[in-house]
């Protein structure tokens, strides 16, 4: 589905444009996010933070370099990057859970 949606886009183009066919800012992407969460009857508050933090934790899952996400989220070190995206935490709640004495 993503990849017929990009097909022929150039990696500069922006994916969502605004009524004026401009790039959407990112005010106007959290309202249209918040929006269709209440739409879709969700109690969490998801906005565009929530979806970088969601795109960072699979994009760790799939290619496990914690290296290239600190780049991308401009940190400082590899552990902020890691404890941002929720990975310390779910260590810890796997150990937990896996622990046999």
């Amino acid at each position: 589905m993503i990849e017929e949606f990009v097909k022929g886009r150039r990696n500069t183009e922006p994916l969502f444009l605004s009524h004026w066919k401009h790039r959407l800012d990112r005010v106007t992407a959290y309202y249209l996010i918040r929006n269709a969460c209440e739409k879709a009857g969700l109690q969490e508050r998801i906005g565009t933070h929530s979806m970088r933090k969601t795109f960072g934790y699979h994009h760790y899952q799939q290619f496990k370099d914690v290296v290239i996400l600190q780049k991308i989220f401009n940190h400082s070190s590899p552990q902020i990057t890691l404890r941002y995206i929720g990975i310390e935490q779910d260590q810890i709640d796997y150990s937990y859970s896996n622990f046999i004495i």
